[in-house]
């Protein structure tokens, strides 16, 4: 299927609190760089290290969810786009400046395609690229010491993000009729039944990301957004934006550890209002010709190495929970039945 559109990589996240002084605070300890303009009052906007306009954005509000960012080709693809599904090509009010097709996908997010935005300057804060690793056998670093600079992590790029949702087939078909995305890694619970996918951009001979986007349907779960990612100069660099982050008293999620699917080495948190957002490092990368395969929940939720899921504990208490309540109704059912005689 030709898609109507060629998505290159996610481009931002954007988010509603009530308080941006604190998640200024918390996205620069997380390792962003603020990126407001002067006067800008309103509105958040944190940057990588890169030369990408923004990779955070927020705005003052009830705490929500606000959209996605993916980055399309040009403006044509953006002119497609807008003819297909019937809104307009918009100026982007951001900084980097550029044009913007505003879609809403079937479970009401707001999926914003951007295009032709201003590269900015590297920010001053350098990425922390230290002496190689020695490894079993190999010893590339000799009469040179390693040494890691402390303090927040250096956040390069958002580099995935993940959304629930109500039906997987129909947003699989949603988001690959428009940003021609490619499937990585399909999960299916049991063979045939399909409840989510890792999809990458589809770029040809250049490798990208195990995945950009992935789409999760939990049955009985509302839509819902689940956790943005952003990447981080390397492992040193992720465990020292992990103390940094203890040591400033922000919620610890899920980490550290080596995840199976994309292989990239994690460290969850949560930002004041809950929402989750990953540092992540050494993930794998795909050209679109290495195709994709089938997974179970195994290697969904597993890890090569690491704390457990959460998700696992809620579903093993939830299982704990059931069975407690069966418990409970046969005991109360069985007091009920007369006594022999």
């Amino acid at each position: 299927m030709t898609s109507i559109a060629k998505a290159y990589d996610v481009a931002f996240v954007r988010f509603r609190v009530p308080d941006l002084d604190t998640m200024r605070r918390f996205l620069t300890d997380f390792g962003m760089v603020d990126a407001t303009p002067d006067g800008e009052t309103e509105r958040l906007f944190m940057r990588g290290t890169g030369r990408g306009p923004f990779v955070h954005a927020t705005e003052r509000g009830e705490p929500a969810f606000v959209a996605l960012g993916i980055w399309v080709r040009d403006r044509a693809d953006l002119e497609r786009l807008a003819a297909h599904d019937g809104v307009p090509v918009e100026t982007l009010d951001a900084p980097g400046g550029g044009l913007v097709v505003r879609l809403t996908d079937p479970d009401g997010f707001l999926i914003e395609a951007v295009a032709e935005q201003a590269k900015q300057p590297p920010v001053d804060r350098a990425v922390p690229f230290p002496e190689p690793w020695n490894h079993g056998g190999e010893h590339p670093r000799v009469a040179r010491f390693r040494r890691v600079k402390q303090g927040a992590s250096h956040v390069l790029r958002l580099g995935h993000c993940v959304l629930g949702v109500s039906n997987f087939r129909r947003s699989e078909q949603w988001y690959k009729e428009r940003f021609g995305f490619v499937t990585s890694d399909e999960v299916q619970p049991e063979p045939g039944v399909a409840i989510g996918a890792f999809m990458r951009a589809d770029r040809g001979d250049e490798p990208c990301d195990h995945h950009t986007v992935f789409l999760f349907e939990r049955p009985g779960a509302p839509a819902q957004f689940m956790h943005s990612a952003f990447e981080v100069a390397d492992v040193d660099d992720l465990m020292a934006g992990h103390a940094h982050l203890m040591a400033a008293g922000w919620h610890a999620h899920w980490g550290v550890g080596r995840h199976i699917l994309g292989s990239q080495v994690f460290d969850y948190w949560n930002d004041p209002w809950g929402h989750e957002i990953e540092h992540w490092t050494d993930g794998d990368q795909l050209r679109t010709a290495d195709g994709g395969g089938i997974v179970g929940l195994d290697e969904l939720l597993g890890g090569q190495w690491g704390p457990p899921n959460p998700v696992l504990e809620e579903m093993k208490n939830a299982k704990i929970a059931e069975l407690a309540a069966a418990s409970e109704e046969a005991r109360v059912a069985a007091a009920d039945q007369p006594a022999d005689r």
